[in-house]
């Protein structure tokens, strides 16, 4: 039934997000990579902050903050040049409490509710706020979840003739953030299909629960309250 589609959020849903969204993370690690190539960034914020060791200073500046952290170390390189990195940071990157993979710190429960939805006809989506061309590198060989059903926020993008190649360039400019009351619409855009089952489990979830669950019928929608902090 082409009608059963399942959309899940990642962070916090489908893997961890304690200490914060790793995503965030692996860009923390590209500025400290970044950095003997910006070496004004000693002085600017959020970066002198980042390369001192004190990430609380760095966020204090909250969203405004973040998104500048994360647009600057993923843009000026091709798709396939970042692809490459995230890659790379996934297959070395360890969790600091646990010293797992970050593509090891999934939760189990979420994988057989995956495996169980597509093995009864589902199409399984991620919709989530992290980065679309982040998350694609692994969410099929982490989650069975191929990138053509991966729904996320995103930068823009070039196209360039380089020495007679054609490439996309990745800019340092926001595309599309797919949160909040951006979900449905992404989710609307990417599949153009409302969800019969939603999987959330922050704020950020909500209107993407409230639009797959509204019409009539049977709908299924779940809200994960965790301890993952604790744990």
């Amino acid at each position: 039934m082409p009608e059963r589609i399942a959309v899940f959020d990642n962070d916090g849903t489908l893997w961890a997000e304690q200490p914060m969204y790793f995503q965030l993370l692996f860009a923390v690690d590209r500025v400290k990579a970044l950095a003997p190539q910006h070496p004004e960034w000693a002085s600017q914020e959020p970066f002198a902050s980042l390369l001192k060791g004190n990430l609380k200073e760095a966020l204090a500046g909250g969203e405004p903050a973040i998104m500048q952290i994360v647009m600057t170390t993923h843009a000026g390189m091709t798709t396939e040049e970042f692809d490459q990195i995230v890659r790379d940071w996934t297959s070395s990157a360890k969790h600091p409490k646990t010293g797992q993979l970050y593509t090891k710190m999934v939760y189990q429960p979420m994988l057989e509710v995956l495996t169980y939805l597509r093995a009864n006809g589902f199409k399984t989506y991620i919709a989530s706020g992290g980065g679309i061309d982040f998350m694609c590198v692994f969410s099929e060989e982490v989650y069975g979840i191929p990138p053509e059903q991966v729904i996320g926020s995103s930068g823009k993008a070039k196209f360039e003739m380089r020495d007679g190649t054609p490439l996309l360039m990745r800019l340092a400019e926001i595309n599309f953030i797919d949160d909040k009351a951006g979900k449905p619409v992404g989710i609307h855009q990417h599949i153009g299909r409302r969800p019969i089952a939603a999987f959330g489990n922050s704020d950020g979830d909500l209107q993407m629960l409230q639009w797959t669950c509204s019409p009539p019928g049977p709908r299924f929608c779940l809200f994960v309250r965790h301890t993952d902090a604790d744990r």
